[in-house]
Formats: C-alpha cells, sequence, structure tokens
C-alpha cells in the first residue's frame, strides 16, 4: 500500500484518486442534538481550507454478455491520513475509506458481487433505488465475512442522485461511521442540459462528521446520548479541510447527507443565491432559487451555482434550527480559476416525471414515532410485518414526531411531502423524495407512491435515518404484494427467510 498527496492510503492494484484542484466549501453542520451530545464539541479554529477535495473513483463498467453491466464491491478495512499527521483505522468499498461512485442509466441490466473482508457480517443497502426486496440490501440480506452476495436488477426509475451504505440491524452506525459509504447516480434516457462532466462541473460531496481520538482513531459511541456521535470534524469526501477549484462558469453538486445523526444547513458565505435542480428521488420540475437549504442524514440535494473569474466562496452549514442547531460550520472553499470556460444556461424545464398525485379515496396509514427505539409503541422485530401494501398504490403516510427531532425514510418508494405541521414544504423540497425531515412535535403528511415489485414474504424497511434512533428499533416493515391479496399475507416472516 502507499499514501497518496493527501495522506489517502490506497491498496495495491488500485489507482491514485483523481482530485479536483478545488472550489472551498465551507459548510456549517446543525447537529440533531446539543455539544452535550456523545462526541460533540465546536470544531477548535477557522478552517484553513488547505486539502485538495478528495473526487470518488467512478465504477461504471461497459455493458458485457447479455448487455448486463457488471459492478464489483468489496467491503474492506485500512487506514487513512486523514487529520495532520495521524492515520486512521477505517472501512471502505474498494479502498480504504467510503466507495466509489457507481454510475448506471435508466434501463441498464444491473449484476453486482458485493463480497465481504470485514471480520463481522455486514449488508449494502442500494438507498433511493426502486428494485425487488431481495436486493434491497437490508437487514434481510446479510454478507458474512468471506462471501460473495450478487443482487440483480433492471435500473427502471428517473434520473437521481441515490447512495449505498450497509444496514445491518444494531449494526448500521458503526458501520457507516466506519467509512462504508458510496454515491450512486443514476441518470435518465431524457436529456437535461444539465452540467454532467463528473469531478469537472459535476461534483460530488459527501458530508460527514466525526470524531478523533489524539492518536487519529475514530472517537466516540454512536449508540449513545440521544443522536448518537456529533462529531467535531467535518469531512467532505472523506476530506478534512477542503477546497475545490472550479473550471467553468456553472458547477453542478450532487449532495448527499452522509451522517449519522447531523442536520446541515446549507449556504453560502456571501450569501448569494443558487439553484436547486433536483433532490431525493430525481430532478424538480424546474429550477427553484434558494440561498438556504437543509439536509438531514441520508438526504440528497443537486444544486448549480454560478461563478465569477477568480473569486472564492465557503459553502457553510449555518446554525439556529432550534433543538439540531449545533453552530456555524464551514464546510468546504470554492476558489474559481482566473478564467473559466463557459457553461450551458441552465434550461427552464427538468424533469418529465408528472408530480405524485394522490388519488380520490387513497389510503391513509399513520406512524408515531415514540422517543428514539419505536413506532406507533413498537420496537423493530424482524420477524414481523408491520405494514402490507398493494403494488402500484399511492398513499398518504402520516408521521408524528411525538418529541425530540427525527427524520423518515421509506425503502423502495418514492414521495411527496404534502405539508409539515400543516405547511406546504418549501420550494426545493417539492419533488420526488424519499427522506424527510420531522421536525420535533410536528406531524408530516407525505402521498407515497410504491413500486409494482412484489414479494409477500420479503419486506422493505421504513425507519428515522438518525443511525442511532434506527439501530435501537425505530423501524418496521412492509412487503408489497398483489393488489386483492393483503388480507391473506401472513404477518410473521417464516423463519427460512428471516437471516438477522
Amino acid at each position: 500500500m502507499k499514501i497518496d498527496r493527501i495522506g489517502l492510503i490506497t491498496m495495491h492494484g488500485m489507482s491514485r484518486r483523481r482530485f479536483l484542484t478545488t472550489a472551498a466549501l465551507a459548510g456549517l453542520t446543525a447537529a440533531c442534538g446539543s455539544s452535550s451530545e456523545a462526541g460533540a464539541s465546536r470544531p477548535a479554529g477557522k478552517p484553513g481550507f488547505r486539502t485538495e477535495l478528495r473526487i470518488p473513483p467512478l465504477l461504471r463498467p461497459e455493458p458485457g454478455k447479455g448487455g448486463v453491466r457488471r459492478f464489483q464491491l468489496t467491503m474492506q478495512s485500512g487506514r487513512v491520513g486523514i487529520l495532520p499527521g495521524t492515520s486512521t483505522a477505517t472501512w471502505g468499498f474498494n479502498g480504504s475509506f467510503l466507495g466509489p461512485t457507481i454510475r448506471a442509466a435508466r434501463g441498464d441490466k444491473i449484476q453486482m458481487a458485493v463480497t465481504n473482508r470485514l471480520p463481522e457480517t455486514s449488508t449494502v443497502h442500494w438507498h433511493g433505488m426502486r428494485l425487488p426486496a431481495k436486493m434491497d440490501g437490508g437487514p434481510h440480506q446479510p454478507i458474512e465475512p468471506g462471501a460473495t452476495w450478487r443482487p440483480h436488477w433492471t435500473v427502471d426509475q428517473p434520473a437521481a442522485t441515490s447512495w449505498y451504505h450497509p444496514h445491518p440491524h444494531g449494526k448500521t452506525a458503526m458501520h457507516v461511521y466506519r467509512g462504508l459509504a458510496g454515491m450512486f447516480i443514476v441518470d435518465d434516457d431524457v436529456e437535461v442540459e444539465l452540467p454532467d462532466r463528473y469531478g469537472v462541473d459535476d461534483i460530488p460531496l459527501i458530508l460527514q462528521d466525526k470524531s478523533f481520538a489524539a492518536d487519529g482513531s475514530l472517537a466516540g459511541d454512536p449508540l449513545k446520548g440521544t443522536f448518537g456521535i456529533l462529531g467535531d470534524h467535518i469531512l467532505v469526501n472523506g476530506t478534512y479541510d477542503p477546497f475545490v477549484n472550479v473550471t467553468t462558469e456553472r458547477a453542478r453538486f450532487r449532495i448527499l447527507n452522509g451522517s449519522n445523526a447531523r442536520m446541515y444547513n446549507l449556504a453560502f458565505s456571501d450569501r448569494r443565491k443558487f439553484h436547486v435542480v433536483g433532490n431525493d428521488a430525481g430532478l424538480l420540475p424546474a429550477p427553484v432559487t434558494a440561498d438556504r437549504v437543509s439536509l438531514t442524514p441520508g438526504e440528497r440535494m443537486e444544486i448549480v451555482v454560478d461563478f465569477a473569474p477568480g473569486e472564492q466562496v465557503v459553502l457553510r452549514s449555518v446554525g439556529g434550527s432550534a433543538d439540531i442547531d449545533e453552530g456555524d460550520l464551514e464546510l468546504l472553499k470554492i476558489v474559481a480559476a482566473a478564467r473559466l470556460a463557459d457553461s450551458q444556461p441552465l434550461p427552464a424545464r427538468l424533469a418529465r416525471t408528472a408530480p405524485i398525485a394522490v388519488p380520490a379515496g387513497a389510503r391513509v396509514r399513520r406512524f408515531k414515532l415514540n422517543g428514539h427505539d419505536a413506532i406507533n409503541g413498537k420496537e423493530m422485530d424482524p420477524t414481523r410485518i408491520d405494514e402490507v401494501v398493494p403494488a402500484g398504490a399511492t398513499e398518504i403516510w402520516e408521521i408524528e414526531n411525538s418529541v425530540y427531532a427525527h427524520n423518515f425514510h421509506i425503502h423502495e418508494v418514492a414521495f411527496r411531502i404534502l405539508d409539515v405541521g400543516g405547511s406546504a414544504p418549501p420550494g426545493y423540497a417539492t419533488g420526488h423524495k424519499d427522506t424527510v425531515y420531522v421536525p420535533s412535535k410536528t406531524t408530516v403528511r407525505l402521498a407515497v407512491e410504491f413500486g409494482r415489485h412484489t414479494d409477500p414474504r420479503t419486506p422493505y424497511m421504513y425507519h428515522c435515518h438518525i443511525l442511532r434512533h434506527e439501530d435501537s428499533g425505530m423501524m418496521g416493515q412492509f412487503v408489497i404484494v398483489e393488489p386483492g391479496t393483503e388480507n391473506q399475507i401472513s404477518r410473521t416472516i417464516p423463519a427460512a427467510h428471516h437471516h438477522m
């Protein structure tokens, strides 16, 4: 192995990581909790933005036999130089920390080969993907040490920025915290004139917070405290103190909140306006102008930002969000070149996908988030089916939060936020989503569109995506079945199908 110029230790046989000469994004993160949480404290000193932003390598194999794209991922341990003068033991996909950006297009036939070289069982969940339950990578699809899991599916969803991460019940928080996460970009067959040169004017940003011991090792217990770990160091793509150079007059940033619990309220240091073009499950119908947006764990957002030659600006996370405030943080510095290449004008129309409409007589399901470990008064039971949904249904789900901050993720689906506490969501959150922030003592109503992959014995999950809460039992299970068979489905998972 070798240490590259930002201190990333790479394994033999892997190419050197690509880097951008960078744009500095300084960002705050508002934490889902206070500085008294385990592992939480304010970063010491002002960022110097001394480290070039690491751009994850792109994984997009050419179609092979039968037109199938075959992806290989290996879960492995390693060491990374994250903080100056230290080395950190980490986990990653195809390397020591985080993973490559997977890219596929609508209509692609995908075959994954996920090998586990870790010392314990894990899983890989394709967060945001519309696919059969057996391929979802939740807690019912474990990968034992030394084993290879081979899920396969045909991509059938609009263009979106998704991601992948472990989902073993009770251990998701630690596995993600150690570094197992990567972006999954889906392209569409509908051409939209947006910046699309990966790592040049189409830049991935994975936001995470970590706590470190004096020797550089990861510190804190992600299963202690109200929210788990709220780290005092912010990483972007695994890079601490990052800057990125932009060379075009307009750039697209795909932003993923890959943190365990922290919320980011994103704004630029000069309060410039930018355009939100997409969120979790795809592009918006049209660009939405904003100067501040919020992302809770698991949420994604695509923004397009204009730059002038030679300017510098910082992407920040701004405090002031009640019980999820953790103060202002600077995330990334963006440095524009003295001469910028021309960019295409931003199109007035983006997604061709119609908004999710609620049919007359739609079923309403209600969920109450209790404390940090239960939904509707029940902790997660891997043998229990909580909900049975007919394929292709559109339903209203009401998520009531009885206490402190939560968010809510539903596997497989796309949904539209109807209202938050009776008020319409902000314009940038009006598209198709799969994860939503549920403020303290507030009810969020969703129009939920379910897919057509049926399997009465293999469930999908719904849960809080604050990983401490998910692991503690704030999770339920649902199956999708042929319409008309809902009352014939067993609410207990047979032993042969239960692998947890």
